[in-house]
């Protein structure tokens, strides 16, 4: 993904998943993303400076993102901190 174009227009969170093909009449999946490659995606967008990153085949975008980004502000105000 293009992270630096979000960073840089003020976006602090982003969620990245897997469509999955609901029924036989949806498009087909044409590309099945491995969990290595969902991991390399957030360790990039931490690089990036994204406060919250959930990334993962299940992962959709009001994936317990109130939880998470707390989480994360949270996380990172006590490493910034020490």
């Amino acid at each position: 993904f293009v992270g630096s174009d979000l960073r840089e227009a003020g976006v602090d969170c982003v969620t990245l998943g897997q469509y999955m093909q609901p029924t036989k009449k949806h498009l087909k999946v044409f590309e099945y993303v491995t969990p290595a490659r969902f991991q390399q995606w957030e360790a990039r967008g931490r690089q990036l400076g994204f406060l919250y990153v959930a990334s993962g085949a299940l992962v959709r975008s009001s994936y317990r993102a109130g939880e998470f980004f707390i989480s994360a502000v949270l996380r990172d105000r006590k490493v910034n901190s020490q």
